[in-house]
């Protein structure tokens, strides 16, 4: 079996199913914010964190049994090769919004992508599930974004930047952000999680989004193709989308906007 012509959804569904049952069984804060241990992505790893991730491996290794080869990296656990490895990533943050998760806050997220090669450039399917509302966010690279399976678009007239969502906003990195941006946004919005904020330009919910502090490839590297496949732009500081690498060791100052009038917008005032 080729991992590419996986049934990705479905595969991607199930794990939203168990780890359903993750939560439902750690309701609490108390609970939830216990440790294990750190991660390969360097942050404290929660033990819900990890118990995700697992659900994720297990369906891993049932691909792998199967016949698929590939490379899956993922923030706790670092890159495990399945099969012969081979050129085919699995790119997982089995929760995008860990603070969240343990606050119990519902904006949280799974975030899965698969790619063809090492770069965001060679992501061919993208999944995001925002477990707060319950919803399914998806795209496949050449077809298109949709959000729970209805075709999926940025705000036509987001030029103007009424909302913009913010990542990493710890209270020292706004300061200038906000000074930067005022008379030029309406209002910021600041959810929790860089997959879902992404995902939510896609929709066209926001006009554009930033991280104030380099993320991971896993954080981005799905929501990255739902932007671009719903007619947004998304960029990696500097770099290339053909040189942004999808190994768990690269940061990234990622922006993404409806437009490349509102990126720059927003790139400006990120300095």
């Amino acid at each position: 079996m080729n991992a590419l012509s996986a049934d990705w959804p479905a595969i991607c569904r199930r794990i939203v199913a168990e780890q359903r049952k993750l939560f439902e069984g750690t309701p609490g804060r108390e609970e939830r914010t216990r440790y294990e241990g750190v991660g390969e992505g360097g942050d404290r790893s929660l033990v819900i964190d990890r118990r995700c991730e697992d659900v994720v491996f297990a369906e891993l290794e049932r691909l792998a049994a199967a016949g698929a080869s590939f490379l899956a990296v993922s923030e706790e656990r670092g890159e495990v090769a399945f099969g012969d490895g081979g050129p085919a990533r699995v790119v997982i943050d089995p929760i995008d919004g860990s603070l969240n998760v343990r606050r119990t806050l519902p904006s949280h997220s799974l975030s899965i992508a698969v790619a063809s090669g090492p770069s965001m450039a060679d992501v061919e399917f993208g999944y995001v599930f925002d477990f707060g509302p319950g919803e399914e966010f998806a795209a496949r690279r050449g077809a298109g974004a949709n959000l729970d399976g209805i075709p999926a678009a940025v705000a036509p007239d987001a030029e103007m930047l009424e909302l913009l969502g913010v990542e990493s906003a710890a209270p020292g990195l706004m300061q200038s952000l906000e000074r930067a941006l005022d008379g030029q946004v309406f209002r910021l919005r600041v959810i929790g999680s860089i997959a879902i904020t992404a995902s939510y330009v896609a929709a066209g919910r926001l006009d554009g989004m930033l991280s104030l502090r380099p993320c991971r490839s896993v954080d981005i590297a799905a929501a990255q193709l739902i932007v671009r496949e719903a007619g947004g732009a998304v960029v990696f500081g500097g770099l290339a989308l053909e040189e942004a690498d999808l190994g768990l060791d690269a940061r990234y100052a990622v922006a993404a906007a409806a437009g490349e009038q509102g990126l720059g917008t927003i790139r400006n005032a990120s300095g």
